[in-house]
């Protein structure tokens, strides 16, 4: 059944459980989801908007690109040492950095997700936090720009540590007896999408650490996570119990759909089918787009998982094999960084058609008899 993205914040706001975890392909309006929710709990009033600083008013607390925007680089262009990612200040990265200086937790989290020498220097007024390898020694070390996939890590930590700061707080039942009456008001947690530039095993490990974090819960907080990557909801799926899982797609008129699953990502909706449906109604109505090589390969990786292949470029045409999987490798990797246009060229669209078609074929994919 279509629906708009108020209306799905809706059926999220009235479902009343504890975790909603939602999966979701790229473009299908998670991130939007994030903004319409956040809007249906907490829309601005002139009062929220006289004292935007104030915690007191906040009802949902929720992680997105929107707060990936808050951190954004000073790339020292004139001197070309001293890179930096400054911080928009907003009124929960005040509270953790300024008000409750969890800088030091910040820097453990994101040691254990990337590197325990890479050490993150926050300015004296937190505006602004530089980065470097710290070798054990009195040397000054050079200052660095991270990649993007530490970045992400960095700002997660932000999070987290507001995150566990929000969880022990409310979890103390008596609201007399809390440190700070900061959060009495919060319902709502909204995590979308943490994982996107994440290896397979940091993206584990946050999610293992996610589900801790929300078990460990015990007032009336809820959460609502969503995310593209069938491993990371996986993890979720496992490790979190009273919940409701679904599945957000686009649909061909701009609406949107949620539907509601049992199981993880392979026995509720059968993600490798999924695949291959979106990849033939984007061949059979010619809109073949750039993304759709990043699910051609996942596709292929999935395959070659199942069928006991050590790579995905193995179930490739042998007479051209190393020439698909250049182009499969370099297109989807252009597509997850952003750094081409969306529309492929017509031979691309071409190589798209061929090797689904060719999956289909070789190897064996039944087809569903029609009624």
């Amino acid at each position: 059944m279509s629906a708009t993205l108020s209306d799905i914040a809706q059926q999220l706001r009235d479902a009343g459980t504890k975790v909603q975890l939602i999966y979701a392909f790229n473009g299908a309006g998670k991130t939007r989801l994030s903004r319409a929710f956040k809007e249906l709990i907490s829309p601005k009033v002139e009062a929220e908007e006289a004292q935007a600083s104030a915690l007191a008013y906040k009802k949902i607390l929720y992680y997105s690109a929107f707060t990936e925007d808050l951190f954004y680089w000073d790339n020292d262009l004139g001197q070309d040492v001293e890179p930096k990612l400054m911080i928009q200040p907003n009124a929960f990265t005040r509270w953790v950095l300024e008000e409750q200086g969890q800088d030091q937790s910040i820097t453990a989290t994101f040691q254990r997700y990337t590197n325990d020498k890479l050490t993150p220097h926050f300015s004296a007024d937190f505006s602004s936090v530089s980065f470097s390898f710290e070798r054990g020694n009195n040397e000054q070390e050079r200052h660095v720009k991270i990649s993007k996939g530490e970045e992400s890590n960095f700002i997660w930590s932000v999070f987290n540590a507001l995150l566990e700061q929000v969880i022990a707080e409310l979890n103390i039942a008596e609201t007399d007896s809390r440190s700070t009456d900061a959060f009495n008001n919060l319902s709502y947690v909204f995590v979308d999408d943490p994982v996107s530039s994440l290896d397979e095993n940091h993206l584990i490990e946050l999610a293992v650490d996610l589900a801790r974090l929300i078990k460990s819960s015990q007032s009336e907080l809820k959460f609502i996570v969503t995310t593209h990557s069938p491993l990371f909801y996986n993890v979720l799926f496992n490790e979190l119990k009273n919940k409701a899982c679904y599945m957000l797609s686009r649909l061909e008129d701009g609406s949107v759909a949620l539907v509601e699953k049992n199981g993880d990502s392979n026995r509720s909706f059968f993600y490798h089918l999924h695949l291959l449906q979106t990849l033939e109604q984007a061949i059979a109505e010619n809109r073949v787009e750039r993304y759709h090589f990043t699910l051609l390969r996942n596709l292929y990786e999935k395959t070659a998982s199942f069928l006991g292949y050590r790579e995905w470029p193995e179930l490739l045409p042998d007479d051209k094999e190393a020439y698909y999987r250049r182009i499969i490798t370099f297109t989807s990797h252009s597509t997850l960084s952003n750094e081409t246009v969306a529309q492929p060229t017509p031979a691309e669209q071409a190589t798209v058609k061929l090797l689904t078609d060719h999956l289909k074929s070789r190897h064996v994919f039944r087809q569903q008899q029609g009624a």
